[in-house]
């Protein structure tokens, strides 16, 4: 099956009332991993690329692993998704490349820091629609921001989103899909105490926009027994912190369709290797410690497929392609 727009997901999701994980790829062994907990539980899936992951693997590699990925999946819909977009000019490099849905982070400036004014937010998603809806894009935008930090991204200042701004930023800019942000932050340490989501928000936004998907970030739940693997094995994560899946099921249930997670990942990945190495220190065979990590990768990526009901949804419809998204697109 080629790769999906993202819209068709989501839309889908919105009438089953279930959360789309949206799980970051950098490499092989996490796009293997992915993929096949997506096939085993039978679950529509969304590839997120960053800034980063793209510099990391040289692109074109990560692209075609993708590609591949969705040709052997022909069952599973796939969407490839760029994360954290940063310029009109990225846009139109990963669109090229073919990459079915964008996000671009209009909320910051290109450092990844200092905050937008709302008008050149609205300025540069609406360049971003323009240019990726003839195409069949689906396009992501965000409009407050997250605490913590990801990749070169950290907002000096954290920025809730306003309801009744959400509804302006949609009608002046046309994105498909809109990121809030409702107290989650990137990386491991997201609350320094008892995790506080602003749930009235994503109600508030919904009850306004009903017709636009909507996105959580930063939602890894940072699990327990993930981060004590890590540092039974020689790692120093102390006082990590992320969003109880009872939150992100709470917000599922109230509108959000997408779920970013990256960090859980990362943890599941290095926890497993690092248990390897020290459970086998004659191996050097990178085959047999990277195997370990894929397979911790799958298992976690499964659970979070159920938490969020997405199993057993990939054959509730014929996937889309970029030319029927150009046609509603179009009408």
């Amino acid at each position: 099956m080629p790769l999906v727009p993202m819209r068709q997901i989501l839309a889908e999701a919105e009438k089953g009332n279930y959360g789309v994980g949206a799980f970051n790829v950098n490499n092989m062994e996490q796009l293997q991993a992915i993929v096949n907990a997506a096939a085993g539980q039978k679950a529509p899936v969304i590839l997120q690329v960053s800034r980063g992951a793209l510099e990391y693997s040289e692109k074109e590699y990560l692209v075609a692993m993708i590609r591949v990925a969705a040709q052997k999946n022909p069952e599973i819909p796939i969407a490839m998704h760029l994360d954290h977009g940063s310029s009109l000019e990225l846009v139109k490099e990963v669109i090229d490349l073919g990459f079915t849905s964008v996000m671009i982070d209009g909320s910051l400036e290109e450092d990844g820091k200092t905050p937008r004014s709302f008008e050149s937010n609205v300025r540069l998603t609406r360049e971003v629609v323009q240019y990726a809806h003839p195409r069949g894009v689906t396009v992501e935008g965000e409009l407050g921001t997250l605490g913590g930090i990801e990749e070169d991204i950290a907002a000096s200042e954290v920025i809730l989103t306003d309801p009744r701004q959400a509804g302006r930023f949609v009608a002046e800019t046309g994105v498909d899909a809109l990121a809030l942000a409702i107290g989650t932050s990137h990386g491991a340490y997201k609350f320094k105490k008892q995790p506080v989501l602003r749930m009235d928000i994503i109600r508030e936004v919904k009850k306004l926009l009903p017709e636009t998907f909507l996105v959580m970030h930063g939602s890894s739940s940072v699990p327990r027994e993930l981060v004590d693997e890590v540092n039974a094995y020689g790692g120093k994560v102390p006082g990590a912190m992320g969003v109880p899946i009872p939150m992100i099921q709470e917000a599922i249930g109230l509108g959000i369709r997408k779920i970013n997670i990256d960090t859980d990942g990362r943890l599941a990945f290095t926890g497993a290797i690092r248990r390897y190495m020290v459970e086998n220190p004659a191996v050097f065979d990178q085959r047999k410690y990277l195997a370990a990590g894929r397979e911790a990768i799958k298992s976690w990526v499964e659970r979070k497929m159920q938490d969020f009901g997405t199993a057993g949804h990939a054959g509730d419809y014929t996937p889309a392609s970029l030319e029927d998204m150009k046609t509603l697109y179009t009408r």
